[in-house]
């Protein structure tokens, strides 16, 4: 496995990152239904087009396993296929962000229990809560920065 920070971004790399985005959210993000995951899935490539960083973890096979995406210091995406989930990539993924970028903030689903939990371990501290998601729908999302 390697890490690697791309700025290209073919449409055969979106449509890899699509897969590992909807097999991750599918895993983790219970609490939507499978249209309202079809919906989101829709904006998800302009999305990883609109970060300034993209740093994705490839398998043996060079294949991407897990992805984020930062914008100055907040983290804005980060997603692992889930028969990759407890290997430690979210770990690493995180630790580069913060080693080459400085990430200190972030925002999740309250809802995402793992994520959350991964955050908080990580050494992330909730400053705010909001009642909604930034489309207005009833997901209350967490916004943490890093505590040192």
């Amino acid at each position: 496995m390697r890490i690697i920070e791309t700025k290209e971004r073919t449409e055969v790399l979106i449509n890899q990152l699509l897969e590992v985005w909807e097999d991750s959210v599918k895993a983790t993000h219970l609490f939507l239904s499978s249209g309202e995951i079809e919906n989101i899935k829709k904006y998800v490539p302009q999305a990883i087009l609109g970060v300034s960083h993209l740093i994705i973890i490839e398998n043996e096979s060079h294949q991407p396993i897990a992805f984020m995406g930062i914008e100055d210091t907040k983290l804005e995406m980060l997603f692992i296929k889930n028969n990759e989930r407890g290997k430690g990539l979210g770990k690493q993924l995180l630790n580069y962000g913060i080693e080459n970028y400085n990430v200190n903030r972030l925002a999740v689903n309250e809802q995402n229990l793992n994520s959350k939990g991964f955050y908080e371990y990580m050494g992330f501290k909730t400053y705010k809560r909001t009642e909604l998601d930034e489309q207005g729908n009833p997901y209350p999302i967490l916004y943490m920065r890093l505590e040192s």
